[in-house]
């Protein structure tokens, strides 16, 4: 259970027990925010890519969508999300519970500015009952990110 491989994650910083188990999903933006009880811009979403064959995740305000222009720009290539079928297996998580905690190794981790208007965000735990709220630094520490892009829009 990839809640699981989070949470190992998370025992060797000394965090594990912030991590917050929901007896609802949050599955989902709007599932996520009813659950933390907060708004849905500081659900921090974790969606799935293939770049060339490269597997990354982009974490992303709740309110933020994908930028097909800026993406393209970023990355050189269509923003194409990585097949729901893939996604446990490449990245470590289910779809649901996706996050860069407790991730398969090669996989790169990007931060959108989109997150950056927040003090906190709560990104998932690898289930689809689970967050755990972060401050941007500490999203910044723990996410493994390779760097802050903009990709994203709807929210400026």
């Amino acid at each position: 259970m990839s809640i699981e491989r989070a949470r190992a994650y998370f025992t060797k910083l000394g965090m594990a027990d912030r991590i917050i188990e929901f007896p609802v999903s949050s599955a989902t933006v709007e599932l996520a925010a009813q659950a933390a009880h907060c708004e849905p811009a500081r659900i921090c979403k974790t969606l799935s890519f293939f770049i060339h064959e490269q597997p990354i995740l982009i974490l992303f305000a709740g309110d933020v969508k994908v930028d097909n222009h800026k993406f393209k720009m970023q990355f050189g290539v269509k923003a194409t999300m990585m097949p729901f079928d893939d996604v446990e297996k490449v990245i470590g998580h289910a779809v649901g519970g996706v996050c860069p905690f407790g991730i398969n190794p090669g996989v790169d981790v990007y931060l959108d500015e989109s997150l950056k208007r927040f003090k906190s965000v709560y990104p998932a735990c690898g289930s689809d009952n689970s967050a755990i709220e972060l401050t941007i630094p500490e999203l910044e520490k723990y996410s493994g990110y390779k760097a802050w892009i903009n990709v994203g829009k709807g929210w400026e």
